[in-house]
């Protein structure tokens, strides 16, 4: 056959070839998981959350020739862990952690071992938080993790470690203030007033409330819960709550009103009353409850 024929015979076939091919379906884009996660919303109050780090000091020399499985690893806190701005794990806090294996130097050159893992650290209201040695909650947070992470801090902190910890046939060491970065192991909730901070609501239980107390005549002391606070006229603040106003003057017989103290401007005015001779203090009745003013 000559090529003008068969040149003929492609460009009929070619269309036809092509419309027998399956099209190519465009890909649908599918939302990565990224965009499908919530965000995050705001971290637990009261919470020490999980991850949280902890600097720690050991504070022994810890060496395989000696080590025991089993042992306590006294560390020290090196800085304050906070939650809420106040201090829940202080500077100088112990924490513990404890030899899974260890083996010292054998023969034929076998170095020794020594895993330590990370245990717990004691909080200011005594209680303990649990950690472990690597930042994230799964896998590798415990048998072994924390020789490998003090054996990276020796790096920085003693340049002559690592020969010796690596040298062949040799126990391995780590020295005495050795410093490591621990973590919190899951979240804990803790009763912030029992590290000094005020309970929630107690802003508004200790509201205070504006007193201003006159008298006539003026010039008379001023006693709060049987405390001088000052002369007539003056202004005060009180803690809401039950309260008793006594006004002093000499010549006159003592004004006493008992008030229950809800909050607001409050006024009194005492009219002092001249003491006859032998003559007992001029009291309100039991209980009284001063009517707040609105502001001016």
């Amino acid at each position: 056959m000559s090529k003008g024929p068969f040149a003929v015979i492609c460009l009929l076939l070619g269309p036809l070839v092509l419309a027998q091919q399956p099209q190519a379906q465009p890909q649908q884009s599918t939302p990565t998981t990224a965009t499908q996660a919530a965000p995050a919303g705001p971290p637990p109050p009261d919470t020490l959350l999980d991850g949280t780090p902890v600097k720690l000091r050991l504070s022994q020399t810890m060496s395989s020739a000696d080590a025991k499985t089993g042992q306590d690893v006294p560390f020290e806190v090196i800085d304050d862990v906070k939650v809420d701005g106040v201090v829940v794990l202080p500077k100088g806090a112990t924490a513990i952690g404890n030899v899974t294996e260890a083996q010292p130097k054998r023969r034929m050159g076998r170095g020794g071992k020594l895993n330590i893992t990370i245990s717990y650290a004691r909080l200011a209201d005594k209680e303990k938080v649990a950690l472990r040695a690597t930042q994230g909650g799964n896998g590798g947070g415990h048998v072994g993790a924390m020789t490998g992470a003090m054996v990276g801090t020796a790096i920085v902190f003693f340049p002559a470690a690592p020969l010796f910890l690596f040298m062949h046939g040799k126990d391995i060491t780590i020295p005495q203030g050795t410093e490591i970065t621990a973590f919190v192991e899951g979240d804990m909730h803790l009763d912030m007033a029992k590290f000094g901070a005020a309970p929630a609501g107690a802003s508004a239980t200790q509201a205070q409330a504006s007193i201003v107390i006159e008298s006539t005549p003026p010039g008379a002391d001023i006693e709060v819960d049987g405390t001088f606070q000052g002369n007539t006229p003056s202004t005060l603040s009180l803690a809401t709550g039950n309260h008793e106003i006594t006004v002093k003057k000499g010549g006159f017989a003592p004004w006493i009103r008992k008030l229950n103290v809800t909050g607001g401007n409050i006024q009194l005015n005492a009219e002092l009353v001249a003491a006859p001779a032998d003559s007992a203090p001029v009291s309100s009745p039991a209980s009284v409850t001063a009517p707040a003013t609105p502001p001016h």
